[in-house]
């Protein structure tokens, strides 16, 4: 844990998919209060464990818990959705009372899959804008949409190589969450706007996994040309 980076305690919805699970992970080794939400607790509370265990074979002594949705949100100060876009509306209206003066950081990819392979939905909003909309007293900022589960969960060390695109409305929610993507890169995460934006950074993960498919790896984002950061 660094100075810029005071512990948090981050509630994870939808953390026992390969996303939540591999960002859960990470939040966990920089030390972060991880709490593991699902629908059903029990199953919450074995993806902690399995997360726990996992730190433990790469030497940290880590704190994940597991719990309900809702109750894992009242837990915490921070919330990340990492929860399907199918049944996306309904389940953050479910959480909306209990993300109220929260942050919330939406990483959630409306996209299509067919036999061409992913595409990115057209939709007048971005999840994170619909995830504002129905929560409107939490504060919502997009990010860790383009990192892969694989890349997160195969190795303790900062992806390094890659950038971590935050876009908000809310300065202080996001400066919040750029400090939190050291927890992934290493390094501070890169401002790219307002939340509208979210609606060209969501559906780019669709390319992302079609070059994994192509060139067979693991794909990120990186930004050039951007003054030196630590």
């Amino acid at each position: 844990m660094t100075d810029q980076t005071p512990s948090r305690t981050i509630a994870v919805i939808g953390g026992t998919g390969p996303q939540g699970r591999g960002l859960a992970y990470r939040f966990a080794l920089a030390g972060h209060h991880v709490v593991i939400g699902s629908r059903a607790a029990d199953r919450a509370k074995e993806k902690a464990d399995e997360i726990a265990a996992r730190a433990t074979e790469n030497g940290f002594d880590v704190t994940v818990e597991g719990d309900e949705n809702v109750a894992a949100a009242q837990r915490a100060d921070v919330v990340l959705l990492a929860i399907p876009w199918q049944g996306h509306d309904e389940a953050v209206a479910d959480l909306a009372p209990a993300l109220a003066g929260s942050l919330v950081i939406s990483c959630v990819n409306p996209l299509g899959f067919d036999a061409n392979g992913p595409y990115g939905l057209v939709l007048e909003e971005s999840a994170a804008q619909r995830a504002q909309r129905i929560a409107p007293d939490a504060r919502v900022v997009g990010a860790f949409h383009h990192v892969a589960a694989l890349s997160l969960w195969r190795t303790p060390d900062p992806l390094t190589h890659e950038d971590v695109l935050v876009c908000g409305d809310d300065a202080e929610a996001k400066d919040v969450v750029a400090e939190l993507a050291r927890s992934v890169t290493g390094k501070r995460g890169v401002d790219a706007g307002a939340l509208r934006l979210a609606r060209q950074l969501e559906p780019l993960t669709a390319v992302l996994i079609s070059m994994n498919k192509a060139y067979k790896t693991r794909t990120g984002v990186a930004i050039t040309g951007l003054p030196t950061q630590e």
